[in-house]
């Protein structure tokens, strides 16, 4: 393991917890590598949904997933991670939020503050005992930042018999730099 960034950190978390026929959520699908990384990961028997709200977002994510091989296992929806409990109908593994636009889209829509916290919300109740949610935080705009803020504390009033967080910062890095926050739900053994 190597500690280049949030994304990669998350990603090696992901590597030693994901298991195939497991199923996972891509809360925020932007250009599919997550959404494959997460099909390949839980192999032909699992299941993942992902999320984005931008039809160029599932576009680029289904021709990814078609020249990966792997667009039989994802369902992709065109609506706000906030609504993922509508759709999802067995608890996840994994649930893996990458905040911020669409890198090669309009950098004027972007994830929310509102709908955030009330994805991660419902990800927290959705993932399995034992599993992980994961989101990485982009506060370098005004949105992210704001996004950081609420995120922090929302995360720090979790009820701690429930969950485990885990507030990740690299501290030789700009303020503005990626954060990762890592919630897992306690395992009822």
């Amino acid at each position: 393991m190597k500690l280049r960034n949030a994304r990669y950190l998350a990603r090696d978390l992901l590597d030693t917890l994901l298991r195939p026929g497991d199923a996972a959520v891509d809360a925020t699908m932007g250009n599919g590598h997550d959404t494959l990384y997460l099909a390949q990961k839980v192999g032909e028997r699992g299941r993942v949904w992902a999320f984005d709200v931008q039809q160029a977002a599932l576009d680029a994510t289904k021709k990814r997933l078609e020249d990966g091989g792997c667009a039989d296992r994802v369902r992709l929806i065109l609506d706000s991670h906030a609504n993922m409990a509508a759709y999802v109908d067995e608890p996840p593994a994994a649930i893996l939020f990458n905040l911020g636009w669409l890198p090669t889209g309009d950098h004027c829509v972007t994830t929310r503050t509102d709908s955030t916290l009330a994805a991660v919300s419902a990800a927290m109740e959705l993932v399995r005992p034992g599993g992980l949610v994961s989101v990485c935080i982009y506060p370098g705009h005004a949105e992210g930042a704001r996004e950081k803020l609420a995120l922090r504390q929302m995360l720090e009033e979790a009820d701690i018999h429930r969950f485990n967080v885990l507030w990740c910062e690299f501290a030789n890095q700009r303020q503005d730099s990626p954060k990762l926050a890592l919630i897992q739900k306690e395992s009822l053994s």
